[in-house]
């Protein structure tokens, strides 16, 4: 299914407002007969009304509207309130108010040519209702001047309250909207800021591992003959220990930046292809450490699309994490409309709000010195964006913390 257009959400708003707008048409003339004992030409109002309505439901035939579209329904609008205002007070009747709720419906859904289109409508049909109490027959039956002015003292109030609730509306409706392009712009920056640390994380990384690869592999080089001599003389043991803590630690470092420098590649630049859900759980469970237990959910037949590699390490991560956290982690799958949502919760202590609303950003972890990069969730999260998903961290409903990973099906 194609994505709805402007056009079309407009005429969904514009068709409840003609529902609403016809209606309270309805009610005001009958209270005016029927209330203010003042005599109609319940004919051609009911012709009128009767026109408005069935315009109405037609709409709902209409499936690709363009701008053009709305524009002819306020067009029509204009032209039957015109002559539903004429045969029921002309310019004494006060619900004429009503045209300020057409000129507000066009400021909000019209380019600026049409805006001004539909302004010029409004005033020539309000104008023209002066005109046309002179021009019409004696016989037509419209109210008197008496019974005009009743009704206009009597309705100035009801008709203030009409069109400011409907002018109340659309603001409303235009303020939400402002308010919706606001959250999308500071997510779509947030993304941008993510997306800027992870090229300049790339670009440390690689930097990094080209200008320590030389001195590490040297350093290891002569870590291991210096071993291997004082296997040969008789020295302390906690000597040789020395010698070998140095190639441990080279070696450790040089892993790290191996680690980081294929992590961010990954993410960066692997390409995208369709991975089966159960597929894509056991890769990521196969890069735990030995002894990990790890219940995968059956989700057969599904999908997600993305870069296999990064998409396995980012839930690794997560089971990582929750390993680190306690002992017992679960693996929670399940689909929800067309959105694949994974839940991994721990059971270790519960994180504070500071602590959680900081988890993602670069080089931060709650791990002890010395035993995480904090680019675990960094990279996780970053990937989700990508992807059109999200990861988010709460904490369990007893204890411990859960985090949500959230990615679309394919």
């Amino acid at each position: 299914m194609g994505a709805v257009t402007l056009a079309t959400q407009n005429l969904v708003w514009i068709r409840r407002v003609r529902w609403l707008t016809w209606g309270a048409l309805t009610l005001l003339l009958s209270w005016i007969s029927l209330g203010l004992g003042i005599s109609l030409e319940t004919t051609w109002l009911g012709a009128l009304l009767a026109f408005g309505f069935g315009s109405n439901a037609a709409l709902f035939a209409v499936k690709a509207p363009t701008e053009g579209t709305l524009l002819s329904v306020m067009l029509l609008d204009v032209v039957l309130q015109t002559g539903v205002f004429f045969f029921s007070g002309g310019p004494f009747n006060p619900f004429t108010t009503l045209f300020l709720v057409n000129i507000a419906l066009g400021t909000l859904m019209l380019s600026r040519r049409r805006q001004w289109v539909q302004l010029v409508a409004c005033l020539v049909g309000f104008s023209s209702l002066f005109v046309l109490e002179k021009l019409a027959p004696e016989g037509l039956g419209l109210p008197n001047h008496a019974q005009l002015m009743r009704l206009h003292l009597a309705g100035m109030l009801i008709a203030f309250i009409v069109a400011a609730a409907f002018i109340v509306a659309f603001m409303e409706r235009l303020l939400s909207a402002i308010r919706r392009r606001d959250a999308e712009l500071e997510t779509a920056r947030q993304s941008a800021a993510r997306n800027e640390k992870l090229a300049a994380l790339t670009t440390l990384t690689a930097g990094a591992a080209h200008e320590l690869g030389t001195p590490l592999g040297t350093i290891a080089v002569a870590s291991t003959e210096l071993l291997r001599a004082l296997n040969a003389l008789e020295v302390p043991e906690d000597v040789r220990d020395d010698a070998r803590l140095v190639r441990a630690q080279v070696v450790r470092c040089r892993e790290i930046l191996s680690r980081m420098s294929s992590r961010s590649g990954e993410v960066a630049g692997e390409g995208f292809t369709r991975v089966p859900v159960d597929e894509w759980m056991q890769a990521a469970i196969a890069e735990l450490p030995a002894g990990a237990k790890v219940a995968v959910p059956s989700l057969s037949g599904l999908a997600i699309v993305g870069p296999r590699v990064a998409m396995t390490q980012a839930l690794a991560n997560l089971l990582r994490n929750a390993l680190h956290a306690s002992e017992t982690v679960g693996l929670e799958a399940r689909a929800h409309q067309s959105r694949l949502i994974v839940e991994v919760p721990d059971e270790g202590p519960a994180l504070s709000p500071e602590v959680l609303a900081r988890l993602g950003e670069p080089f931060f972890t709650t791990r002890p010195v010395g035993q995480g990069l904090g680019l675990g969730v960094f990279l996780a999260r970053t990937l989700a964006d990508q992807l059109g998903g999200s990861l988010s961290y709460a904490r369990g409903e007893v204890r411990g913390t859960v985090a949500r990973l959230e990615l679309p099906l394919a």
